[in-house]
């Protein structure tokens, strides 16, 4: 999986950002109005206007790098080393993830720290050698799961100043989708990197308007990509982080817009985490999800109708049903909120029905086909004759009872 850095750039592993080549982005933008077309509420919050911003890196198309000269032996180098396991550092112990150091760095001291902004120079290879990847500057918050797993993972290993390579498999790259077009599905990855900088995040408090928002939405599109790529929890952890961003305490005045905008991404985030907790069927939490949305935008559809989804996923179809049809009067052309509504009103009834006749069966009521035929021969005020025969023997037996008496005394 990859990553937003702290700054835009097109030569970045899966990075979501806006200095993408036009080619590319004239690409993303005909594959997003596609998108919009067939909304269906799987769609994430996007953007209308700006473009610029879509989610799914993997579609932002980019041309292939012509393979470099070094670039074949940098891999016979990589296929050496791998011959000596005693030279490599099994970084989870399970032979997925390697590091080997290259150059030596400043001491085990000098490490960066998770929270801190780090800056490599990155090179990436694909197993044939081809290069994919190569950026003198990445810049990315260390531990926010904001570049590829395998470079979150080494990159607090490595001491200042130290190049080391590092071989991936795809599963903490860029998974089973791959990156289109130049990183094919499942395909492991050989990474140099060079730990040039480290220092402490910026105070969140002294942000300006501008760079809290911009740095929210990085964290926004990041959550974005884990989400396209079914990976929901980091989803979700991307989106906690942009939230966290957006509600943070600050020492400067923002403008009216500035303010607005924090609003827009806030609901964004809020939304689209929904969207992850309801794939992982954690119904709660993408219930209060849903219920933070409504309070700033009451007629938000996209809330709307996940918070009906979820009540109907909990069984309430009597409160999911009103909260769709809301939904639909404010969309009334959308496909998608007709048909789960219509399937909650069928789910409602044969729910009715069940309950009806369980019912039934608590209270001892025969059904009505088994109910017993009364006789219409019998006379309304004609009397059993077992009742005559109990109340005559009960006379009877008052009468011996008075005898008795009368006669003891």
């Amino acid at each position: 999986m990859a990553s937003s850095g702290e700054e835009a750039s097109s030569g970045s592993p899966g990075r979501v950002g806006t200095g993408t080549d036009p080619s590319c982005l004239e690409s993303a933008m005909a594959s997003s109005a596609q998108q919009d077309s067939v909304e269906d509420f799987e769609v994430l919050e996007e953007d209308e206007d700006d473009l610029s911003e879509l989610p799914p890196l993997e579609d932002m198309g980019r041309a292939r790098a012509p393979p470099r000269e070094d670039a074949q032996s940098l891999e016979q180098g990589t296929g050496e080393a791998a011959e000596d396991p005693q030279e490599w550092l099994d970084v989870l112990g399970s032979g997925l993830l390697k590091k080997k150091t290259l150059v030596p760095g400043q001491g085990v001291e000098s490490r960066p720290r998770k929270g801190q902004e780090v800056t490599i120079r990155l090179r990436a290879t694909l197993e044939d050698g081809s290069v994919v990847e190569e950026n003198p500057g990445l810049t990315f918050t260390l531990g926010d799961c904001d570049v590829l797993q395998a470079l979150d993972l080494c990159v607090q290993l490595l001491e200042m100043g130290e190049t080391a390579l590092i071989v991936s498999d795809a599963k903490y790259c860029y998974g089973a989708q791959g990156r289109s077009p130049d990183i094919p599905p499942n395909a492991a990855l050989t990474l140099e990197v060079e730990l040039l900088e480290a220092r402490d995040a910026p105070d969140l408090e002294l942000l300006s308007g501008k760079e809290k928002i911009g740095l929210a939405n990085r964290k926004r599109e990041r959550g974005n990509f884990y989400y396209q790529q079914a990976d929901y929890v980091l989803a979700i952890n991307s989106y906690d982080i942009a939230l966290k961003v957006i509600s943070s305490s600050s020492k400067v005045d923002f403008s009216p817009d500035e303010e607005a905008e924090l609003l827009d991404v806030k609901v964004k985030c809020l939304n689209n985490l929904a969207a992850s907790q309801l794939k992982l069927d954690h119904y709660e939490a993408a219930l209060k999800s849903c219920n933070l949305v409504l309070e700033h935008q009451p007629g938000n559809i996209k809330a709307l109708f996940r918070k009906g989804k979820v009540l109907a996923q909990q069984g309430e179809y009597r409160e999911a049903i009103p909260i769709l049809k809301a939904a639909l009067k404010l969309e009334p052309s959308n496909k998608t909120i007709h048909t789960e509504l219509s399937k909650l009103v069928k789910k409602h009834a044969d729910q009715k029905t069940v309950e009806t006749e369980m019912y039934r069966k608590m209270l001892g009521n025969p059904s009505a086909g088994s109910a017993p035929v009364k006789c219409k021969d019998k006379l309304p005020w004609s009397i059993p004759w077992k009742w005559l025969f109990g109340a005559t023997a009960i006379a009877l037996g008052g009468v011996a009872l008075s005898v008795v008496i009368a006669a003891r005394n």
